[in-house]
């Protein structure tokens, strides 16, 4: 299998004596241990902290004999938030040092819960922590299979490793990233003037008979804009003003309010992806200014299920000023932001430290691509599965008819119960949290999952999906989830440090250390 490794080479930590080599790895230890507020034994409260297989009746599930976890099916949404919210407050105290804004907190609710204790074995003051163990075992090289859907995070997890362990992009990647940037922003608009076309196409001023729909047949006077209610006042210079209920200013007279031409320039406009040259700054002033249309903003929001649209549209569309710059270099949050489709498996190798190296495989996530992976399959200390909690209420590229959240518990299933991972245990990022807890307030979680009925509450709504998750796991397997939001560096900095002592546990179990 061919490798595609990243190009540059970890630096190592200098070491002085072993003395002081094992006096820096208990701080380093003992500063996790103080960034996580878990007490060594699991309470009731913190059911998350324990993987899967190992869970109790406190989770209302049952274990068999042979390993097997057998669930019931009760939702988690009515006897578990109070414990969450619970912990999320204590999370918030315990780091007054680096305060938490209120996203973040969302994203430490899970990820705190999951975080595993250190424990000792008391034995000659020698500590059964997997980080100490491996320091005294010599170095250990591991394989990390990376999977998921489609845009489910998992080449950004890559990108955050080279940020955390290989010192990040040096100038020259920054500058490589810049076609990959501007076909995203190309992407954005072109997906939402499709769409409007579509679905909205009063708004096209000389839009072409043949593609006009007949909407504006027997059309008066309209006080009402989809189902949010307006008010109108005052007849302005063109139309009536309307103010929605979500505050912002829109016409619902108004059409013919976008120039067709100009949106046909912007179809027709493609950046070369192996030049260097400057974005069109026509075509980049077109561009803003269909997005600042109030009518445009409004129908991306309302109509966003109906259309594919990635999720740093509003990042790149907001800041067109700067990304179109004639002396535009990307920033290392562009390159997290921009998306890239993965094609094939791409071998990437980074020195976790603590004697732990990882040859991290990245694979791609859509259908065509999954026929592939089972290259990767032979001696995977674990696996990091990763799904988007925002896909809810979104469906494939390559099935418009199959939500995306069913496809990747479909994949879930597939993989946990396999005979190629018997052995194998299991990371499970519910990434995105920061567009989900949008979302969750105007497309509501029940419209596409009946079964749930925790309203937009996002510790409930996480939950939720995390116990669907949970129940197609037959075989048993270790399950360690973690709520992620995958462009945030310290975010992933402060999960993968919990996910390094899980992975070196799998490893020095294999090899009989533990």
């Amino acid at each position: 299998m061919g490798s595609c490794a990243s190009k540059e080479q970890p630096v190592s930590k200098p070491t002085t004596t072993a003395t002081n080599t094992q006096a820096k790895r208990q701080q380093q230890q003992q500063s996790i241990q103080n960034q996580s507020s878990q007490p060594s034994q699991p309470q009731q409260s913190q059911q998350l902290q324990q993987p899967q297989s190992q869970r109790n009746n406190n989770n209302k599930t049952s274990t068999s004999t042979n390993g097997t976890t057998n669930s019931q099916p009760i939702h988690p949404t009515s006897d578990t938030s109070a414990s969450l919210s619970t912990k999320l407050g204590s999370a918030s105290s315990s780091q007054d040092k680096h305060p938490i804004t209120q996203t973040q907190q969302q994203q430490a609710m899970v990820q705190q819960l999951s975080q595993q204790s250190p424990t000792s074995n008391g034995n000659n003051g020698l500590s059964n922590n997997p980080v100490d163990v491996a320091a005294r075992s010599g170095d250990h090289e591991v394989k990390v299979l990376l999977l998921g859907s489609g845009e489910s995070g998992k080449s950004t997890i890559v990108k955050q490793m080279k940020i955390i362990h290989q010192d990040g992009y040096s100038e020259e990647e920054l500058i490589e990233y810049k076609p990959f940037v501007y076909k995203n922003v190309l992407d954005c608009i072109k997906s939402i003037i499709v769409a409007i076309i579509e679905l909205s196409p009063e708004l096209v001023k000389d839009l072409p008979k043949k593609i006009e729909s007949d909407e504006d047949e027997g059309e008066g006077e309209k006080e009402e804009i989809g189902d949010v209610e307006c008010s109108v006042e005052e007849e302005g210079e063109n139309e009536h003003e309307v103010t929605a209920m979500n505050g912002d200013q829109i016409s619902p007279n108004r059409k013919h309010i976008i120039e067709y031409n100009d949106l046909q320039d912007i179809l027709q406009y493609e950046y070369p992806m192996d030049s260097d040259l400057p974005f069109n700054q026509d075509i980049a002033s077109k561009i803003s200014t269909i997005y600042q249309i109030p009518e445009v903003k409004y129908f991306m929001i309302h109509q966003q299920a109906n259309f594919y649209l990635i999720d740093s549209t509003d990042y790149f569309l907001s800041d067109l000023s700067r990304i179109t710059d004639p002396n535009y270099i990307p920033s290392t949050t562009d390159i997290l932001r921009t998306r890239k489709k993965t094609s094939g498996i791409f071998d990437f190798q980074f020195d976790m430290g603590n004697g732990l190296n990882i040859h991290m495989y990245d694979v791609g996530g859509q259908r065509s691509e999954r026929k592939k992976w089972i290259h990767c399959f032979d001696n995977v200390t674990l696996i990091i599965f990763c799904v988007a909690l925002s896909e809810y209420d979104q469906v494939l590229l390559e099935e418009n008819n199959q939500n995306r959240l069913e496809e990747s518990l479909a994949l879930f299933d597939s993989v946990v119960n396999s005979r190629w991972f018997a052995r194998t245990s299991v990371v499970l990022f519910l990434n995105k949290i920061d567009v989900f807890a949008q979302k969750l307030q105007y497309s509501p979680l029940e419209n596409h999952f009946p079964d749930y009925n925790g309203g937009n509450n996002i510790n409930k709504a996480a939950k939720y999906i995390l116990w669907r998750f949970n129940q197609v796991n037959r075989s048993g397997l270790n399950i360690y989830p973690h709520v992620t939001q995958a462009i945030d560096t310290s975010n992933i900095q402060l999960v993968m440090a919990a996910v390094k002592e899980t992975i070196l546990e799998n490893s020095l179990r294999d090899s009989g250390f533990l």
